[in-house]
């Protein structure tokens, strides 16, 4: 098998990753708010929830960067080796943040770490959207408009990401208070409005996801 084949083979990989993940997780999430559940299977579903997001967290950024990879190694993306160089350096620190956040849960470290990752994703995305729109109006040089796009669509997901964790701030707290049994009524309600809230940006990943592959499969 080629480097390219094996690229191109990963990138497909961390999408499937990233789609199927965020499915399970949508899914977990309907029965932590489940009122009719008790406490340990709502803590289950918790757990399985984390885990299942775990799969497009660690997808988003090695998607990005194969993704720049295959165009690059195409001749479909006029990038300099320093920037490629520059890309896989910001990615891998992308990906050992999420990874130690996810393994330190709850300690001040992981606490800090997501801090800055939350800051080092509004960096992304605002290159992102630079690179994307200088693809289009033709200052940096691409195959076509079509991967301009795809670095807008992709840019936007980072920002729907951001989003979600905007809108899950309350639910650490609220689901402590339910199996502390404090506020149980307002805990409840605080869990449905949160996870409410953050579905609508779920749907918008999932519609980014479809049209990025229709983009890479030339289709639009």
């Amino acid at each position: 098998m080629s480097i390219y084949l094996a690229l191109k083979f990963a990138h497909l990989i961390a999408f499937v990753y990233w789609l199927g993940g965020d499915l399970g997780t949508y899914l977990a999430s309907r029965q932590v708010v489940r009122e009719d559940l008790g406490n340990e299977a709502r803590g289950t579903a918790l757990h399985i929830m984390l885990a299942c997001d775990m799969g497009p967290k660690l997808a988003m950024p090695l998607i990005l960067a194969l993704g720049a990879q295959l165009a690059t190694s195409a001749g479909m993306l006029a990038l300099p080796i320093a920037a490629m160089l520059g890309l896989w350096l910001a990615v891998i620190l992308w990906f050992a943040m999420v990874l130690t956040i996810y393994l330190r849960e709850g300690t001040p470290a992981a606490k800090y770490i997501a801090e800055v990752d939350f800051w080092f994703r509004i960096t992304v995305v605002v290159a992102l959207f630079a690179v994307g729109g200088a693809i289009l109006v033709g200052a940096l040089q691409a195959s076509g408009a079509w991967l301009g796009w795809k670095i807008l669509v992709f840019a936007a997901m980072v920002f729907c990401g951001l989003m979600i964790r905007v809108n899950l701030r309350p639910f650490g707290a609220a689901f402590g208070n339910l199996l502390a049994g404090k506020d149980v009524e307002a805990a409840n309600a605080t869990l449905r409005r949160t996870i409410g809230r953050c579905r609508p940006w779920v749907w918008c990943i999932w519609a980014g996801l479809f049209l990025n592959a229709a983009f890479g499969m030339h289709l639009l």
